[in-house]
C-alpha cells in the first residue's frame, strides 16, 4: 500500500519541477488524449520515449518509479484480460464458449496495457513533481473561464487537491491498520483470492472511521482559519509563466506532428 505514488509529492531541482503548474497539467492532459491517436506500436515506441525523457529530466529514479506503479498492475491486467477475451477479429487463436482469444484481441489487449501504464507514468509524474497546492491554483486558473457559467472553480480545484493531498495518507493509514491486523495473528496472503478479499473487509470500517474524522478535523481547522470560499482571497504563491514552459508547449506540438508521421 504504501508504494503507491499517485498523490505524492517529492521535492527536487530538476527542470520539470520548475515549470509552472499549469503547463504541466495541461501538458499532462493534452498528452494523456493524444495517447489515444497511437495505432501501432512505432506510435507507442514514440510515447514512450517521450515519457522516459520526462522521467530523466525529473530527476526521479525509474527503479523507484516502476515500483511506485506496480500496486496497479493487478487492475491493469484485468482490463486488458477483458480486452483479449471479449474483442474478436483476425485469426483465432483460442474459442471457449463466448471467449475468444483472437489476434485483434491480442493485439488492443497490448494497446490498452500500453495505454494505460502511459497514463499511470504521466499523472504520477506530475504530482510527483508538482505540490497539492500549487496544482489547485493551475486547475483553478485553467477553470477560470468556466466561472461565466456559475461553475465553482475555486471549490473544485480545492477538492481535486485535498483528494490528490490524502492518497497517500489514506494508503499510510491502511498499512497501518493491515500491521496491526497482522500482529493479531491476520495473514491477508494465505487461502485463494475469495479468502484474501473476505481478509480485507475489516480494514474498511476503521478506514471509513479514521476517513471521515480526518475530514471532519480538515474543516474545523479551515473553518479556524477563516476559509470562506474563493470569493475576494488574495493568494500568497503567484503563477510565472517562464520561457520554459512555453518550450515545453512547443515540444508537444513536436510530439503530435511525430506521432501523426509514424501512425498508419
Amino acid at each position: 500500500m504504501n508504494k503507491l505514488l499517485l498523490g505524492r509529492y517529492i521535492p527536487g531541482d530538476s527542470l520539470i519541477h520548475h515549470l509552472d503548474p499549469r503547463a504541466k497539467l495541461f501538458a499532462s492532459f493534452y498528452f494523456i488524449v493524444i495517447i489515444f491517436f497511437c495505432n501501432n506500436f512505432s506510435s507507442f515506441g514514440l510515447m514512450f520515449l517521450f515519457t522516459f525523457m520526462s522521467i530523466l529530466l525529473s530527476k526521479i529514479s525509474l527503479s523507484f518509479f516502476l515500483k511506485g506503479v506496480r500496486p496497479l498492475i493487478w487492475l491493469i491486467l484485468f482490463t486488458v484480460s477483458l480486452q483479449v477475451l471479449f474483442t474478436n477479429g483476425g485469426t483465432v487463436y483460442f474459442k471457449f464458449g463466448f471467449l475468444t482469444i483472437s489476434e485483434f484481441g491480442l493485439q488492443n489487449g497490448a494497446y490498452i496495457f500500453l495505454r494505460i501504464v502511459l497514463i499511470i507514468f504521466m499523472s504520477t509524474l506530475l504530482t510527483l513533481t508538482t505540490p497539492p497546492l500549487s496544482l489547485a491554483d493551475a486547475i483553478e486558473y485553467l477553470l477560470r473561464p468556466l466561472k461565466k457559467l456559475k461553475f465553482p472553480a475555486h471549490e473544485t480545484s480545492m477538492m481535486i487537491s485535498i483528494a490528490l493531498r490524502f492518497v497517500p495518507t489514506l494508503m499510510d493509514e491502511t498499512e497501518k491498520i493491515m500491521n496491526a491486523q497482522r500482529a493479531r495473528g491476520v495473514d491477508f496472503n494465505e487461502g485463494n483470492l475469495m479468502q484474501k478479499m473476505k481478509a480485507v473487509v475489516p480494514l474498511l470500517i476503521p478506514l471509513f472511521v479514521s476517513s471521515f474524522d480526518r475530514a471532519e478535523d480538515l474543516a474545523l481547522a479551515m473553518e479556524a482559519r477563516g476559509y470562506r470560499g474563493g470569493e475576494g482571497r488574495t493568494k500568497y504563491r503567484l503563477l510565472h509563466w517562464q520561457w520554459q514552459d512555453t518550450m515545453t508547449i512547443l515540444c508537444l506540438a513536436l510530439l503530435t506532428g511525430a506521432l501523426l508521421f509514424v501512425r498508419q
